[in-house]
């Protein structure tokens, strides 16, 4: 009976370790939930105050602390650590909101965070600015990028459109009204479709007009037609639908100035005209040019697209601008519509001069990073602001057809824009099933 007791103990022992085991590789949310967030926790609590002293982050005491320290307590000044306000667990990691004391500011924990990462034995530390004086510590107990699975509360509202996941599980939202034009760089297979697609997706769900300009013979944005107000395959098409957008641009100015306001949400609801979404597929094609005979043509195209990226956000006209590279090399203007492009997203690149092209003018640490994605991870970018601000991200591996279903379901949200009629597109035809052949086979003679 004891050699059975023993057995069944040594049995449950293994079934248990491996069952740890499998759910840290296979479901690593449950793994994190039992045994990881608990050690953790455990080790942050013990080793804080100690690792914050060795990393540089502890601070002398204000004079009276010192004083009452040496002559009440009697006991020695030692350097102050940020104050711990609050800790919680989350799916992916733990949260700790700190105070900082005087002295210390939060760029000196983010030059500090991959110390802290490996003091505490977790995949990630971001530190975010809640207020004045406060931090969040953002830990990610394991690579929540291997798999992308976007929070469920991760919807499209307001302008506000969920595209892909952070490093520290939080869903990366584009944001219109904070960064109205976006420039996305990578190399082909990085994932740059990828998060058109999820942009396209939730752009579809909300009540704004969706401008596609794709020259690769519309191979891209062509399945999306049934959800696009515009769509152009050429660049002449798209000089002449560039005009069409600046005009569009200077009637809602007038709208503005008619009712003595300066943005487009200043507006009443009955008056306010519906935002427009520019999506751009391949900037390069728009700028290049074959013969001198098309210069004239890209003389326009380029004036257009400086002219929405400078003055059209206060009229609810945004810019998505996709392409491999965008320098100084793609001629006159390309830099200085660059700059106007608030928002960045860079995928994995072929080299370094296209990654600063994308970030060393808002981001310039964010560089290293986006130069080292790995070709095994498509989907993986670097996204910045003109803040200064950036964080590593994934955009959740979505089908075509999965598109392709969400802008069917809600074509009805086409709004009613008669100065882009011209340039509406029709429907495409599905591809014929594969089934047997029609063709009769012919005999064959014994």
């Amino acid at each position: 009976m004891t050699d059975l007791t023993v057995w069944l103990e040594a049995t449950g022992a293994v079934a248990g370790a491996g069952g740890l085991g499998y759910a840290k590789i296979c479901a690593p949310r449950v793994y994190w939930s039992l045994v990881g967030m608990p050690v953790t926790w455990g080790r942050f609590a013990l080793s804080y105050r100690s690792t914050m002293d060795v990393c540089g982050l502890a601070v002398q005491p204000s004079g009276l602390r010192a004083f009452m320290t040496r002559n009440v307590a009697r006991r020695e000044v030692q350097p102050v650590p940020p104050r711990i306000r609050r800790v919680r667990g989350t799916s992916t990691g733990l949260r700790v909101t700190l105070r900082l004391p005087a002295g210390l500011e939060p760029a000196d924990l983010i030059a500090s965070s991959e110390r802290l990462r490996h003091a505490w034995g977790v995949h990630s530390v971001t530190v975010m600015e809640t207020k004045p004086g406060y931090v969040e510590l953002r830990m990610t107990g394991y690579d929540v990028l291997r798999r992308v699975r976007m929070p469920r509360k991760a919807r499209p509202r307001d302008m506000v459109v969920p595209v892909a996941l952070r490093e520290d599980g939080t869903a990366f939202e584009r944001d219109y009204r904070a960064a109205p034009m976006a420039l996305t760089l990578g190399a082909n297979q990085s994932g740059k479709s990828m998060y058109q697609r999820n942009l396209i997706k939730g752009l579809a769900q909300l009540p704004v007009a969706l401008v596609g300009i794709d020259c690769k013979r519309g191979v891209e944005q062509t399945a999306y037609a049934s959800r696009l107000s515009a769509l152009v395959t050429s660049p002449d098409d798209a000089a002449s639908l560039l005009g069409v957008l600046v005009a569009e641009m200077e009637d809602r100015f007038d709208l503005l100035s008619r009712h003595g306001v300066s943005d487009l949400w200043e507006l009443p609801e009955t008056e306010r005209p519906v935002p427009v979404v520019v999506l751009v597929d391949e900037i390069a094609e728009l700028f290049l040019i074959s013969s001198k005979k098309d210069e004239e043509r890209r003389e326009r195209i380029v004036t257009a697209l400086i002219r929405l990226a400078q003055m059209a956000r206060a009229v609810g006209i945004h810019l998505e601008i996709c392409g491999q590279r965008f320098g100084s090399e793609l001629g006159k203007g390309a830099t200085m519509l660059r700059a106007q492009l608030t928002g960045r997203v860079v995928h994995r690149v072929n080299d370094k001069q296209t990654a600063e092209m994308g970030l060393n003018d808002v981001a310039p640490d964010a560089v290293p990073v986006a130069s080292l994605i790995p070709m095994e991870r498509p989907g993986t970018a670097v996204a910045a602001d003109s803040s200064g601000g950036w964080s590593k991200i994934r955009t959740p591996n979505t089908t075509r057809d999965e598109v392709v279903a969400v802008c069917r379901a809600f074509a009805h949200l086409v709004p009613d824009l008669p100065v882009l009629d011209p340039f509406r597109p029709a429907e495409p035809v599905p591809a014929p099933v594969a089934g047997p052949s029609l063709v009769k086979p012919r005999p064959v003679t014994p």
